[in-house]
């Protein structure tokens, strides 16, 4: 399950994706193409492949990629295999953190902290699962002793520091975020969460900046692209906005949030027909998305269709009864309305009151 939740509050905590920097999951990247390219069958041999190192890397592999599930079916054969084993169980349990599967993750916790207290490896996965139940200050407290234990463990700051954004405390997440880097230059995830924190602080070319850099590192990453995507677009760069989301699409041609995001560029610069084709894509690919039935909505009325805008409109109510996409509406309008139609935007959010936003797929790693 992806949700634009998970994108808008914490994207890469989106934890989107690095263990211990890029030499961490390099060797399962290098596996997993040549092992898809299909010329090295020995690959998948058993005595090579059904190993708790080979799987674990594989899995870390599919998780940069967000492709949680299939990173899920891995890391729990390693656990099959060697239930000892430690590394990379971090990222693991923010596999099952993305998947919201809190009874899994629990157990995964206790395993661990029961098994070995002394490994940061089992407090960055008890915070994940304290972070998973929106436990924050228990989750603070875990990921802290994690970074007690190990004090050259970076993933624990940046699960920290993401924690911190979660909070609003945005100058002790930059601190952990710099320190991450400080123990690992090519941390990716720390330099996003820096690019994260400026853009919420409308610092968009700082954010710009961060971005690149974490793209630098791992520039397969269509979730980064986005990021980068979003911001050019508040940078008033609009056509370079939407070059670099088809290079996103053209890596992840089914990454909703992509997608979502070059509708909205598109809507944004009156070229409503090329937006209205771009969302009717989306909503095969997540049907029961009320932000998509609401832009929706909104082109139509741009269009003068006013009985479809309304249809939308209602449909968008009737998948979010309960109000959970008011703030990432008004984002939207922000974002992507010129001032002038402030009132109209007002409007709109009136009829499709929200809160928070949930984008249910198969697929997966925050921001408007």
């Amino acid at each position: 399950m992806f949700s634009f939740e998970g994108f808008v509050r914490n994207p890469v905590r989106q934890r989107d994706g690095v263990a211990t920097g890029t030499g961490a999951w390099l060797p399962g990247t290098v596996f997993l193409q040549l092992q898809r390219s299909h010329q090295y069958p020995e690959l998948a041999a058993p005595p090579h492949y059904n190993t708790g190192w080979v799987l674990t890397h594989i899995g870390r592999a599919y998780f940069e990629l967000a492709e949680y599930t299939q990173a899920e079916r891995l890391f729990s054969e390693v656990r099959r295999i060697e239930s000892y084993r430690v590394e990379g169980m971090e990222i693991y349990s923010t596999t099952l953190w993305h998947l919201q599967k809190d009874v899994a993750l629990s157990a995964l916790s206790k395993d661990l902290t029961d098994m070995d207290k002394n490994c940061p490896e089992a407090w960055c996965v008890a915070g994940n699962c304290f972070s998973l139940q929106r436990e924050h200050d228990i989750a603070i407290k875990f990921f802290q002793r994690a970074i007690q234990v190990d004090p050259g463990f970076a993933y624990a700051y940046t699960l920290l520091g993401h924690e911190f954004v979660l909070t609003e405390e945005l100058d002790r997440a930059l601190a952990c975020f710099r320190n991450a880097i400080r123990v690992n230059n090519r941390h990716y995830n720390a330099w996003y969460g820096l690019g994260m924190i400026y853009y919420k602080q409308e610092k968009f070319n700082l954010a710009e900046i961060h971005f690149k850099k974490a793209l630098s590192v791992n520039p397969q990453s269509s979730v980064l692209l986005c990021h980068i995507g979003v911001v050019q677009h508040a940078l008033k760069k609009s056509d370079t906005a939407l070059e670099t989301l088809n290079r996103a699409i053209g890596i992840d041609p089914k990454n909703p949030l992509c997608k979502f995001h070059r509708a909205s560029i598109l809507f944004a610069n009156d070229k409503y027909k090329a937006a209205l084709q771009e969302l009717e894509e989306l909503k095969q690919i997540v049907p029961k998305e009320s932000l998509v039935y609401f832009l929706i909505g909104k082109v139509y009325k741009k269009l003068g269709q006013t009985h479809l805008a309304l249809m939308n409109f209602s449909w968008a109510m009737d998948l979010d009864p309960k109000g959970a996409n008011n703030q990432i509406k008004e984002a939207i309008d922000k974002r992507y309305l010129p001032e002038d139609e402030a009132a109209d935007s007002q409007d709109s959010s009136i009829m499709t009151d929200a809160d928070d936003t949930q984008l249910h797929t198969a697929e997966s790693d925050d921001v408007l």
